[in-house]
């Protein structure tokens, strides 16, 4: 079995401590592929740090976090295309709209998210894209900007069923995590009913930690405990959630094993 972790944030000093043991770990647990998605200029070097220090195994991404859109958003922006000039990354993210913690910064935040699809469509790469509390934005803007050379996945995916319908219309993969571990979250019954087909798995990591392992620092060995809840939820071997989703991302990010 061979996985990929279409979202993790190996780059954050959450890691600085045992960062080679964790990506250790992670390849000796068959998770081959680690992509990485950018917060803001101020982690880009640390990004290209990692992905060039671990190259074949970490790879960027390039985007402006909505929760880091703030009054200097347009020069922020100008930063991220500039890097994605440069030809060196597999996604634009972590792109979106985040309603849950401020929303002093909407308007900028819509602005932001069009401006970054654009850049996807220019560069012709995949969007990593986070939605908190605010789908239906996130899904108005995507719609209106859709044509043929954009694509990406819908992190972090903890939505209804109907908002996966929704994903699945435009050709958008979902990208599922530890939430689908949770007890009490839902999302298990709701993943049982979308195909495979349209699934990527993801740890966010250092975030969202799945059973057994909640509340500690998540790291992206902890994907086959994804994995294993999606098999179970819909009476499925593990290799093969394993295969689909992972050659789900392969096509997507157009990187290889």
């Amino acid at each position: 079995m061979k996985f990929v972790d279409t979202h993790t944030h190996l780059y954050l000093d959450d890691f600085d401590d045992d960062r080679d043991i964790v990506i250790k770990n992670a390849v000796e647990d068959n998770v081959d592929i680690l992509l990485n998605p950018n917060i803001d200029s101020s982690t880009i070097k640390e990004l290209n740090y990692l992905t060039e220090n671990y190259s074949g195994i970490c790879f960027p991404m390039m985007g402006l976090h909505p929760t880091s859109v703030k009054e200097n958003y347009t020069s922020e922006l100008e930063i991220v295309e500039k890097e994605l000039e440069k030809g060196k990354y597999y996604g634009v993210g972590e792109i979106g709209i985040d309603l849950y913690w401020d929303k002093t910064f909407k308007e900028q935040q819509l602005d932001a998210f069009r401006s970054q699809l654009k850049f996807a469509k220019k560069f012709k790469l995949p969007v990593s894209i986070h939605t908190r509390n605010s789908f239906e934005e996130t899904y108005r803007i995507v719609k209106e900007e859709l044509t043929g050379d954009l694509t990406g996945v819908f992190h972090c995916f903890t939505g209804t069923f109907d908002d996966a319908r929704k994903i699945m219309d435009i050709g958008f993969f979902m990208g599922i995590g530890g939430v689908v571990t949770f007890k009490n979250s839902g999302l298990d019954k709701t993943v049982k009913d979308i195909p495979t087909e349209h699934l990527v798995l993801e740890t966010d990591s250092p975030f969202l930690t799945p059973v057994p392992f909640r509340g500690k620092r998540n790291q992206s060995s902890y994907i086959k405990y994804i994995a294993e809840k999606i098999a179970l939820t819909k009476n499925k071997d593990i290799a093969e959630i394993a295969e689909i989703t992972t050659n789900n991302a392969l096509n997507l990010f157009k990187t290889e094993i």
